[in-house]
């Protein structure tokens, strides 16, 4: 066991001594996953509550994605768009009519997807709506977060992911958020170009807006002749109960980014949906990218669409969380270190009060320690996200872990 330990220190060593400290994990080293299970190098196994923030939909090393990965692997996996390949079209296709779009532009990370919907936004501005070249703005949430380029932290209102970081992207203004009224008075400017936003907050703290929400913000920007882009890189693909979190409320966005569960944590993929009349502004060379829409990343993203469907991961999301969302306040009831609980299908939330000195931090060793995974984000917010694949029982079984851990702080 000493041995085993030393591994453990031993790796973690190393990215302390070699990698930039850009991220503060919990003192676990993974190795393997499969299904809602990791386990570390010392051979312990633990429920999966992060699901790669929600990268892992799926479930971990799905094996259906993987066979995908591996036939296709074997085939191509990059030519570039310096020409066509014989899979791209394919994917295209298949992913248009998935979510009924006439078109998507392929790119790699989440916030590769955020970019490439802003440049359409101020290119349809420019180009359909008659805006004056440069004068184009962007609305976005306060409390955003779609990754941590220049773009996109000039659009946070975190310090913690712009602080030191200027000068910041101009033609941004940020509204609180679930909040109609502000989002009017915001787009009422005539050169406003798109409205963006995530359906449920998430790096926020699983923040749910209120009911009619989203059916506001498409009628608003329908008045107005401004781009709703959805945010859907973390909230989509059944996370929230449905294939996508605007469907709550039967709203189609109409430039919808999707990333993460696109490949179900195999590599990185992400789409841009649009229409042709939003989406032919862009013309050959002035966006792109070398990996996106790569063969192995078309097989793969095709494959990860099938499985959500097909094992029904959206109607598994929607039952048990409602059933997580009961037992989390029926916790609640029982001890004041729990002051709220949020969420919707598998995409929750609970606020942890300090007691004694303990924070969420605390609690979120001890649920390592227990066999349970999860990180909090802000201090004091614990965000569950399961792989979709989890099980009644396999829930059941969490949910006491979780109980447990935090009665004994109590």
């Amino acid at each position: 066991m000493t041995e085993i330990m030393t591994k453990t220190a031993e790796l973690i060593e190393l990215e302390e001594n070699f990698g930039a400290h850009n991220y503060h994990p919990l003192p676990v080293v993974l190795e393997k996953g499969e299904g809602v299970f990791v386990w570390d190098v010392e051979g312990k196994k633990y429920f999966d509550f992060l699901a790669a923030y929600s990268a892992v939909n799926q479930g971990h090393c799905h094996p259906r994605i993987i066979k995908a990965l591996t036939t296709q692997a074997q085939k191509l996996t990059l030519c570039s768009r310096a020409f066509y390949n014989s899979i791209l079209g394919e994917y295209e296709k298949y992913i248009t009519e998935y979510f009924g779009y006439d078109k998507v532009l392929p790119m790699n990370t989440g916030v590769e997807g955020g970019e490439t919907a802003i440049k359409l936004a101020r290119r349809w501005a420019y180009d359909v709506k008659g805006v004056k070249e440069y004068d184009a703005k962007i609305v976005f949430a306060k409390g955003n977060f779609w990754g941590r380029t220049l773009a996109a932290i000039s659009a946070s209102s975190d310090p913690t992911s712009y602080k030191g970081f200027g000068p910041f992207m101009t033609g941004y203004e940020l509204i609180d958020y679930n909040d109609l009224v502000e989002l009017e008075n915001a787009i009422k400017d005539p050169n406003t170009a798109a409205f963006m936003v995530e359906p449920i907050q998430g790096e926020a703290g699983v923040i749910v807006p209120t009911e009619g929400y989203l059916k506001g913000v498409r009628d608003l920007c329908t008045k107005y002749n401004v781009l709703f882009i959805a945010d859907e890189v973390q909230t989509g693909l059944s996370r929230t109960g449905k294939m996508l979190a605007c469907d709550h409320e039967n709203v189609k966005p109409d430039i919808l980014i999707l990333g993460k569960a696109l490949s179900g944590g195999v590599l990185p993929v992400s789409a841009v949906l649009a229409s042709n009349e939003v989406m032919l502004t862009i013309k050959p060379g002035e966006h792109g990218s070398t990996y996106g829409g790569n063969p192995l990343a078309c097989a793969v993203a095709m494959e990860a669409l099938k499985v959500l469907k097909e094992e029904k991961l959206a109607e598994n999301s929607d039952a048990l969380g409602i059933i997580f969302r009961e037992e989390m306040t029926k916790l609640k009831n029982e001890t004041d270190i729990v002051t709220e609980v949020r969420g919707k299908g598998l995409f929750n939330a609970i606020v942890i009060k300090e007691k004694n000195g303990k924070t969420a931090w605390d609690v979120c060793l001890k649920f390592a320690e227990n066999g349970l995974l999860a990180k909090p984000t802000h201090g004091d917010i614990i965000r569950f996200a399961p792989p979709l694949v989890i099980t009644k029982k396999q829930l059941m079984e969490c949910v006491t872990i979780i109980r447990n851990v935090i009665l004994s702080f109590d």
